[in-house]
């Protein structure tokens, strides 16, 4: 089987799909615009050719190099990035060459286009946010009024991650919406309160989940992204019964196979009219790929398992061969923001969490501002211990004590102060007089209070 896998190279951890393909026997041609040089070694081991681009967006310059593989090594028969950014494209190269495995283009653009997956949930009886793409100002405040007043949710119709979407809070912001120009390129939602969670499974090609799990994300990744806040998640042990349901119903109804699948739910925290009550599921996005940056990983740290010995099982043989599932526990990731202060050190994290310590490192500039910069990666029990990982993690400095102002001294204490000094004085002048012995014993017994003094006071220390 000859296999060709787009930019093979990013995100890192995806030499490990080209890894299982070898180990099952396939040939793995990998194009992408990293130098070869620069590959990581393991990649480069692997891979039996490399074709490097100049820019994995220019589609001559694509279809060039498949061409190129083809006519060195035959007929292709699988091409796949697992990366949403070149899903369409990848389907373009699929039908240019006749690759029967994958989705097409008419799929592509139905898939990632965000609007048109509504009728998706619908089909699959799943309730999902209205929205509106904007072509009027008027329209879109009629629209405000329909959902229940500010705030609505503008984002790009088809887009990657949280790029670009933020809340429009108000009139001001709407009419901004228009003048700015972006009106054109966004559509706008109601908004949805609740939890993100998300659907994970790899499929074979009669849509049947050969594997199946769960993430729980903050309520808004748009916040994480604008206002630079510290990024947690976690992937769970279980899946709950209802997104359970409605995310095998999704695959059916978008009629999805031989992939591996990230879909994303709400989780209602409060009753909500026309979407349901608290604790349902409505559908936020369907991701025709693996859930983003580490989390294959971090599945494999949650459930004892190799997903990507999964997924190349999937390819080759439509079914699981290889791949043990041991202990369901939860796997937490916890993103730090550079610049930030924060109260523990990663020597204290690492010394408090090493048993339970799976990986750490710096997250690549390119995926930064969604994932935070120093990451941290432990498997808990559950999500209480999860959420425990990451306050301690992002715990802040504790706040300086501020020194209580000095009172002014009265002229009555002044004069007492005095006073009491003088009689001080002549004690100690009568005792001085009286005999030598006495006048030595006194500094040893004050030697010993201070002595005493000092002891307690780190005693207290030991116990803050």
């Amino acid at each position: 089987m000859n296999f060709v896998f787009v930019s093979p190279n990013f995100p890192s951890v995806y030499w490990n799909f080209c890894e299982r393909l070898v180990q099952n026997g396939v040939r793995v041609l990998g194009v992408g615009d990293c130098a070869y040089d620069d590959l990581d070694p393991r990649l480069r081991h692997i891979l039996t050719e490399y074709y490097k681009v100049s820019n994995l967006g220019d589609y001559e310059e694509m279809f060039r190099a498949v061409a190129f593989l083809s006519f060195k090594y035959g007929k292709i028969d699988w091409l796949e990035s697992n990366n949403e950014f070149w899903l369409e494209q990848d389907a373009r190269l699929r039908e240019d060459f006749n690759i029967t495995t994958g989705m097409h283009v008419s799929d592509a653009r139905a898939w990632r286009s965000k609007s048109s997956m509504k009728s998706f949930y619908e089909r699959a009886g799943v309730a999902s946010a209205r929205c509106l793409r904007p072509t009027t100002l008027a329209a879109a405040r009629a629209f405000v009024k329909e959902v229940g007043g500010y705030p609505v949710f503008a984002k790009p119709d088809v887009g990657v991650g949280a790029e670009g979407a933020h809340h429009v809070n108000n009139e001001a912001e709407l009419e901004a919406l228009f003048e700015s120009g972006e009106s054109r390129n966004v559509i706008i939602e109601e908004c949805v309160r609740g939890d993100i969670m998300s659907y994970d499974a790899i499929l074979d090609s009669h849509g049947k989940p050969l594997f199946e799990s769960s993430c729980l994300f903050p309520p808004s990744m748009s916040d994480v992204v604008q206002q630079r806040l510290d990024m947690s998640y976690c992937v769970l042990p279980e899946i709950p019964e209802k997104l359970l349901a409605a995310g095998r119903a999704c695959v059916r109804a978008f009629n999805v196979t031989s992939r591996f699948i990230h879909f994303e739910f709400f989780r209602l925290s409060s009753d909500q009219p026309g979407l349901g009550k608290k604790g349902d599921f409505v559908g936020l996005e369907a991701n025709m790929r693996p859930a983003g940056a580490y989390t294959p990983d971090m599945m494999n740290v949650a459930h004892e398992a190799d997903v990507y010995s999964m997924w190349a099982d999937m390819v080759c043989y439509d079914e699981l061969r290889n791949s043990d599932v041991g202990t369901h526990g939860c796997c937490v990731y916890a993103g730090r923001r550079d610049g930030r202060a924060y109260a523990h050190t990663h020597d204290e994290i690492m010394s408090r969490y090493y048993i339970r310590m799976r990986d750490h490192g710096r997250m690549p500039d390119a995926i930064a501002n969604d994932m935070g910069n120093d990451y941290y990666v432990a498997r808990v029990r559950d999500e209480a211990a999860a959420r425990e990982f990451a306050d301690y993690v992002f715990a802040p400095p504790a706040p300086e004590a501020k020194a209580e102002p000095k009172k002014a001294a009265t002229k009555s204490a002044d004069k007492s102060e005095a006073a009491a000094a003088k009689t001080t004085k002549a004690k100690a002048t009568t005792k001085a007089s009286d005999s030598k012995p006495k006048t030595k014993a006194k500094p040893k017994a004050k030697s010993k209070a201070k002595g005493k003094s000092k002891a307690k006071s780190k005693g207290k220390g030991k116990a803050k």
